[in-house]
């Protein structure tokens, strides 16, 4: 009523309101009521965007490669976007007046266009198949360094290469060699593995063998030490009984020195006393008979005497004529010998 209107923006909008060519208000996500006869709006969006693109390029090798990738950028700067670009709105139905906002993602794709090419002339084909990281950060460090993406006000937030092919009949031949090499290649692996496991096998049978050398190395010499600690056993024992014999020896000629000074000893001890006995024999060969059975019947019991008295009598049979013998008498000689 009376051009009187509401106008509301959301987040990632940033508005410029105009009137009478100045700048009254600007943000992002306003809203306000304003007079629509006299005031202009500028809205420019400032979320960030994508932009997709694909490029046919030759390769330095005149290859011909097909590029595919997207760029990610948002608007830094609105102030200078809004110049550079028309971004008014109409005040009735706030829809742009011209075509300027759409045409800013193919201003950057063309950029985008010009700086990938600068980062693939000089690669040949196979290598520009697996440099798609290396072009796409030559690129993008191309399109934030460039002179006109700073005056769009726009800021580069990324651009990445999804693939980089070749035609199909290049791709073709490409994989039959790429097949081919991977063949050979796996030709060559089997070869080294069969190689590698002949050659563990040479190695295991080796290293058996050595075993084996080395096991009858280990019996024969423990069997040599058995031999030289049976050897030393019967050395020791024949030392031992060497040392046993002449122990013996050293005992009997001990016993033998023993037995002859024993010997000797009674030779003088049997000498002593027949010296002794020759002494005395010849003090009784020099007595009187009668003297020395005198003395040999003193300490002797009446038996005994009396058996030296019929002694005598019986030496002097001839000269007796009658003899008497009492009971008496019989009966003290029976009674003592019993």
């Amino acid at each position: 009523m009376f051009g009187i209107r509401y106008a509301r923006f959301e987040q990632g909008q940033y508005v410029f309101r105009y009137k009478k060519g100045r700048v009254i208000a600007q943000g992002e996500g306003l809203s306000f009521f304003y007079y629509a006869p006299a005031t202009s709006l500028v809205c420019v969006p400032v979320s960030s965007a994508d932009a997709p693109f694909m490029i046919t390029d030759t390769s330095v090798d005149f290859q011909a490669v097909f590029i595919q990738g997207q760029l990610s950028y948002r608007i830094s700067d609105p102030e200078k976007t809004a110049k550079m670009l028309n971004y008014s709105i109409n005040n009735k139905n706030l829809s742009y007046i011209s075509e300027d906002p759409e045409h800013l993602s193919e201003r950057l794709v063309n950029l985008v266009l010009i700086a990938v090419k600068a980062a693939v002339k000089n690669l040949p084909l196979r290598d520009a198949i697996v440099a798609s990281d290396d072009v796409a950060n030559k690129a993008c460090l191309s399109l934030r360094e460039n002179k006109m993406v700073k005056d769009l006000g726009v800021e580069v937030l990324s651009l990445s290469i999804a693939a980089i092919k070749p035609n199909p009949e290049t791709a073709k031949a490409l994989e039959a060699e790429t097949r081919e090499a991977i063949l050979k290649e796996s030709d060559q692996a089997i070869f080294q593995r069969r190689n590698y496991a002949v050659e563990q096998e040479r190695i295991i049978r080796e290293s058996e063998l050595n075993t084996e050398i080395a096991v009858e190395h280990k019996n024969r010499e423990i069997q040599d030490t058995k031999l030289e600690t049976k050897r030393l056993a019967q050395q020791k024992q024949l030392q031992m009984q060497d040392e046993q014999l002449k122990f013996n020896i050293q005992a009997e000629e001990k016993n033998q020195k023993l037995v002859e000074l024993r010997t000797k000893n009674e030779k003088a001890e049997a000498d002593a006393k027949a010296y002794a006995l020759r002494e005395i024999m010849k003090v009784y060969e020099e007595m009187n008979p009668e003297v020395l059975r005198a003395l040999a019947s003193a300490g002797l019991d009446s038996g005994r005497l009396m058996a030296l008295a019929f002694q005598g009598i019986a030496d002097r049979a001839e000269k007796i004529g009658n003899l008497n013998i009492t009971p008496d008498l019989l009966t003290t000689v029976i009674k003592s010998k019993a």
